[in-house]
């Protein structure tokens, strides 16, 4: 089957090892595996970001694709592109669509307290991600999964669905359709700066989904002093007599601890300024806050 590929360079090398012939590979980054996949295409079947304008659209044409296939492409794919393919185009999101649509659904997925997730096969249409599902696998979350974590677990699961649909075209017997059910849709957004602050009057679990939610990048963060620091790891821990409001954090026994809405937790791992901050340092920030605020030389 011929097909036109957008995305990253690992899932062009494996569907070309399926057999399928890739009339053309635009990749969306200039990663280690743009050179294999120049090799295994030659150089004129490779691009690298092309903007997919008229003249690309025209070239897609030339081609003559059976099937536009898209993985982990990142801007949107036009309609006049999609046409060009006599199967059209599909795609692979990382989430178990509708719910989630959006450039970032595995920190909304931990972020809502979802116990599973996992990648829908979908159409591609006009508005992101609101494609006839063609196939899907499902993933527990494990509780202690960070966002990247769990981004890489639905790799396999996501290449496997993949090569599975562009099996089936190339059969000749591809997936049945199944309108997605918009009433169910939610949406996973870029994360804004508020969703990013940590709220340490919410119960401990759901500060620590939002540690794990936007760890290691973009980070969930808080105010010390007048430096604001990304806590990447973190565990709860029962609540220390001496710190007795939401917030108020603590160094006791070497511990960095901060109190929340029903409990407390210690930082495991901090950064600031998106480098490590060693939890001597951070210890160091904790104290020093804590001597202003007793001095009352900040507000409480």
């Amino acid at each position: 089957m011929r097909v036109l590929f957008l995305g990253l360079p690992l899932a062009a090398c494996l569907l070309h090892r399926d057999g399928h012939d890739l009339v053309h590979a635009a990749l969306c980054r200039p990663e280690i595996g743009t050179r294999r996949v120049r090799r295994l295409l030659g150089p004129a079947h490779v691009s690298v970001r092309p903007a997919l304008d008229a003249a690309f659209v025209a070239r897609a044409r030339d081609l003559a694709p059976d099937l536009i296939v898209s993985w982990f492409w990142t801007n949107r794919i036009p309609p006049a592109l999609v046409a060009t393919a006599r199967h059209g185009a599909f795609g692979v999101h990382p989430s178990l669509l509708p719910r989630h649509r959006g450039p970032d659904p595995t920190s909304w997925a931990i972020l809502s307290g979802d116990a599973e997730t996992g990648v829908t096969a979908h159409r591609i249409e006009p508005a992101y991600d609101t494609g006839a599902v063609l196939d899907v696998e499902r993933l527990a979350i494990d509780p202690s999964w960070s966002a990247w974590e769990l981004a890489r677990a639905l790799d396999r699961p996501s290449l496997r669905v993949l090569r599975r649909v562009a099996r089936a075209f190339a059969e000749g017997s591809p997936p049945r359709e199944r309108p997605q059910d918009a009433a169910l849709a939610t949406l996973a957004p870029f994360p804004s700066e508020d969703d990013q602050r940590l709220a340490f009057t919410d119960p401990t679990e759901l500060v620590l989904r939002r540690i794990r939610a936007f760890a290691p990048a973009p980070g969930a963060f808080t105010e010390i002093g007048e430096a604001t620091v990304s806590i990447v790891r973190a565990r709860g821990v029962p609540p220390p007599a001496v710190l007795e409001r939401p917030g108020e954090a603590g160094v006791l026994g070497g511990r960095v601890l901060v109190r929340t809405g029903d409990g407390a937790i210690e930082v495991l791992a901090a950064e600031l300024d998106g480098e490590p901050l060693s939890l001597e340092v951070l210890a160091d920030l904790v104290a020093d806050a804590a001597e202003a605020r007793e001095a009352g030389r900040v507000p409480v």
